[in-house]
């Protein structure tokens, strides 16, 4: 099935007639006659979406619209309203309501199905980004968004300077927004940013006919503006011109004669959902970032480390490169927790990582794998340069005492061990064998006396 839609009508032939347009669309429909049947359906069978006609016979329609936006299990579900006269203070009032869209009857078939798709299609992305976010939140891999409401940026795009001009003035009564006018080269210029446009209201015949839907296309390919909502306005458009509009992916689609503080609503709930969107999506970045940091040191975890092992490994393999891996102990550290607490012991941690970081490029890899324990892996770098690099980290750590939480400071050091291979004899699969030679070079520092570098064997 392609989703459930409650449809509530009291007249029992629109129901009839909507229930079997939606079941050949493979919708598997719902039924309620009056307000209290929506409200109470709507929270046993959460639809998908829902049809709701503004006059019932016991609760008027936007009363019942009400009741659902405030009810938290009900507030997502997407509702279309449908109307029998064209009524401005009805519609006004459905928006602010929380209508997703509002429809006078009769409403073309190929219309009204667009829009359902385009709104079920935009509630599963939501729905989806949430429920990644609330899964991350709950394995601590994320933290809340602030979901205070800021102001946006909305560009009025159109060929014409003095549409685009009308459009401003008309809007900035009704907008605390910042309202900039571009041309179509400019909108396509947009770069990722604080400066990039949340929407862009574009001319359906920018350049044309058609034109509005080109850029559409245009800016959903692109990174920077995939995101925007994207309003177009069509001069006498057909219900077609709407349909087509709505199946590639704009959000909202409308002819130019609606006023322009219907517009405004339009605008403000579109803003409102991006920026939910908006949050969504960091939530979920955040938290695929948190998943493969160490949270004390700030460095890459064993997760993140060993396939990016094996990625270095495969590059050198193919190119015929050296490469090398070394593992890194700090000397005596249960002694440290022991004498200074876990407090000094994760002072000192965090600190020798902030070492071994700065002092590798930028292509190199160091994480942190274990307790006491680092990896490092040296891309395109050979046993001479492996060796002086390692000796030097070794320095860095040792020189300075580091300071710790209760004013003290204490010097620390480390024993390294060394593995280097040519990438030409080494497969993906040895990438574990790699590390165990690494290994067992810091077991021989260690036994050795501690604070040094030790080579693998095999390549001494």
């Amino acid at each position: 099935m392609a989703g459930t839609i409650l449809i509530v009508d009291d007249v029992a032939t629109n129901r009839i007639v909507l229930k079997v347009k939606l079941g050949a669309a493979c919708y598997q429909p719902l039924m309620a006659a009056d307000g209290a049947g929506c409200l109470r359906l709507a929270r046993e069978a959460r639809p998908d979406l829902i049809l709701l006609d503004v006059a019932l016979p016991d609760i008027p329609g936007v009363e019942v619209l009400q009741r659902l936006r405030s009810d938290p299990l009900t507030r997502d579900i997407p509702v279309v309203m449908v109307a029998g006269t064209a009524d401005p203070a009805l519609r006004r009032a459905a928006l602010l309501a929380g209508a997703d869209d509002y429809f006078v009857k009769p409403v073309d078939d190929a219309l009204l199905m667009a829009r359902l798709r385009n709104l079920r299609r935009t509630h599963e992305a939501l729905a989806e980004l949430g429920q990644r976010g609330d899964t991350l939140q709950a394995l601590g891999l994320a933290e809340d968004q602030a979901g205070f409401a800021r102001p946006g940026t909305i560009a009025l795009v159109c060929d014409r300077p003095e549409e685009a001009l009308r459009w401003r003035r008309d809007m900035a009564p009704h907008l605390s927004d910042q309202l900039l006018t571009l041309h179509r080269e400019e909108a396509l210029a947009q770069t990722s940013g604080p400066d990039c446009p949340d929407i862009f209201v574009i001319d359906g015949d920018l350049g044309g006919r058609g034109g509005g839907l080109r850029l559409m296309s245009e800016l959903r390919s692109r990174s920077a503006t995939r995101h925007a909502g994207i309003v177009l306005l069509h001069p006498d458009a057909r219900a077609d011109d709407l349909a087509m509009a709505y199946d590639m992916g704009a959000n909202e689609a409308m002819e130019t004669g609606h006023p322009a503080a219907e517009l405004a609503l339009r605008l403000r709930a579109l803003l409102r959902r991006k920026h939910a969107a908006d949050r969504l999506r960091a939530t979920v970045q955040d938290g695929l970032r948190l998943a493969v940091i160490d949270p004390l040191t700030g460095l890459y975890n064993r997760r993140y480390a060993l396939p990016r092992l094996a990625t270095i490994a495969d590059r050198a393999q193919m190119l015929g490169t050296c490469f090398a891996v070394m593992v890194i102990d700090l000397d005596r550290f249960k002694a440290v927790n022991d004498c200074f607490g876990h407090a000094g012991g994760d002072s000192v941690l965090a600190e020798v990582a902030h070492r071994l970081a700065e002092n590798l490029r930028a292509s190199d890899l160091v994480a942190r794998i274990g307790g006491e324990e680092f990896l490092v892996a040296l891309p395109d770098t050979g046993l001479p340069e492996a060796q002086q690099i390692a000796e030097r980290l070794c320095r860095m750590v040792q020189e300075a005492p580091i300071a710790l939480p209760d004013g003290r400071s204490l010097s620390v050091t480390v024993s390294i061990g060394l593995a280097v291979a040519a990438g030409s004899k080494v497969a993906t699969q040895d990438v574990a064998h790699m590390v165990d030679r690494a290994d067992r070079a810091l077991l021989d520092a260690k036994a050795q006396g501690r604070n040094q570098v030790m080579l693998d064997a095999s390549a001494a």
